[in-house]
């Protein structure tokens, strides 16, 4: 007697990788339903990349305005006002989930409401209805670390940061990846004081060294207090109400502490155990090249596979994902030279190899390095400096990795993403004219090889 399913394709979690493999397979005519316990739109649309990028935008302003003077503009000093932000930012999100919805329903998509738990690998429980279901796919990303020292509790994560009750005076900052690296200069910028705090030598492992070091030497210009080599070793609740911290160089007193230190996949309570999906041995679901997990009735992508963790990455293994499975289109996710950015100020975009990762390749590389103050700081008085950088094979000519900190970062490395998708060599930059007076341009001026 055949099976008879609810569903063709149960897609668990709804963030950017989820609703676009609900969205594609239902195109192709098969019956979806999405299991969501939170909002729709995932970490990327409440609590990551969308409320990120509108408060940098927030904490620029004021810097904006102190340049404007060199350029004529003079006039009292404004005023910020924290609660206008984060009510204007809470509006914006909820237009976005109500977007997300829209999308997911034109396809005929089912929104689910609760969390989703496997019984077996077919059937799936929410609140208390179990569903049947041919396929599953798995795509609840990660959640935030946190410290593992005594008053933990008392420390906040990116979740909770956007909608805090105030800006607070005093913030201490735990980690040195780019979300810990983010927040360090969105709180510079609104007024705060801001100490972060990184157990290692240097933060944003895994970047270009001399972007490290740059954006290092740019952050502590501008007034982050950043501390290297530096531990936190417990937080308490004093008689005033503030936390104040036990580090490693000695007490300190803060209004609020951010703990940035990593995320780990989001599998609790999914019922794997009853499932046949193994984990990798740093806990994220094992899948092969077309995102199948070692149950043949499951798929997982996105961050919790343990891959890229960038929302444009979900978003195209879950194209791969839906053509192959259901367009009769089988398509591998590529991953070569993806191009990303670190929303610090000043900004870091980057795509292809750092020259540590052409090294160890076995690249003979070829490095052309520039260091300069953009044109506007000329007369907005603002010391802040840019850099660039190209990474070339020297055997082929052919550019490896384009790294740049400065203003519009990420929109540049964008474009020259696409060059090195293409197999752009340093001839091909040398032979193309730039646009003056632009930062980009020095992406096809630099002609002298870093000694």
């Amino acid at each position: 007697m055949a099976q008879t399913f609810d569903y063709d394709l149960m897609v668990i979690g709804a963030g950017s990788g989820g609703v676009r493999a609900a969205r594609k397979s239902a195109e192709f005519g098969v019956r979806v339903a999405v299991v969501e316990e939170s909002a729709l739109g995932g970490t990327c649309v409440n609590v990551g990349c969308i409320p990120k990028k509108l408060y940098v935008y927030a904490s620029e302003y004021g810097r904006a305005w102190r340049e404007a003077q060199g350029f004529g503009w003079l006039g009292e000093r404004p005023t910020f006002d924290w609660s206008t932000l984060r009510d204007n930012k809470s509006k914006e999100i909820a237009r976005l989930n109500a977007i997300y919805e829209r999308l997911l329903a034109a396809p005929g998509v089912d929104i689910l409401s609760g969390h989703g738990r496997l019984i077996n690998p077919h059937e799936v429980q929410v609140g208390d209805q179990i569903y049947r279901t041919k396929h599953v796919l798995l795509a609840t990303g990660t959640w935030p670390n946190m410290p593992e020292i005594p008053g933990a509790e008392l420390a906040i994560s990116s979740n909770e940061v956007f909608d805090l009750p105030q800006l607070p005076d005093r913030i201490l900052i735990i980690g040195g990846g780019y979300i810990a690296t983010e927040f360090a200069g969105i709180f510079n910028g609104l007024g705060a004081t801001v100490v972060q705090s990184y157990r290692g030598a240097l933060f944003l492992r895994g970047f270009d060294s001399a972007v490290r070091h740059f954006l290092a030497g740019e952050m502590r210009s501008a007034g982050v207090d950043l501390r290297f080599d530096h531990h936190v070793h417990s937080l308490a609740r004093n008689h005033s109400g503030a936390i104040t911290a036990q580090l490693s160089d000695g007490a300190e007193t803060f209004d609020a502490v951010l703990s940035a230190t990593g995320r780990r996949p989001n599998v609790t309570d999914l019922g794997l155990e009853n499932t046949g999906v193994t984990l990798t041995d740093k806990g994220y679901i094992a899948v092969d090249n077309e995102f199948r997990t070692s149950d043949p009735a499951i798929f997982a992508l996105g961050d919790m596979t343990g891959g890229w963790e960038l929302t444009p990455v979900a978003i195209a293994e879950a194209m791969a994902f839906s053509q192959t499975q259901f367009g009769q289109q089988p398509t591998l996710a590529d991953y070569d030279n993806i191009p990303t950015a670190v929303f610090s100020q000043p900004p870091i975009g980057t795509v292809g190899l750092t020259e540590e990762e052409a090294v160890a390749a076995g690249h003979q590389v070829t490095i052309y390095e520039s260091s300069f103050r953009p044109l506007r700081h000329t007369v907005s008085g603002v010391e802040e400096r840019s850099l660039m950088k190209l990474v070339v094979d020297a055997a082929s000519d052919r550019v490896l990795g384009a790294h740049m900190v400065g203003a519009d970062a990420g929109e540049i490395c964008q474009g020259l993403a696409i060059a090195l998708r293409i197999g752009a060599t340093k001839a091909d930059f040398d032979r193309t004219i730039g646009i003056h007076p632009t930062a980009a341009e020095e992406f096809v001026t630099m002609r002298t090889p870093r000694d």
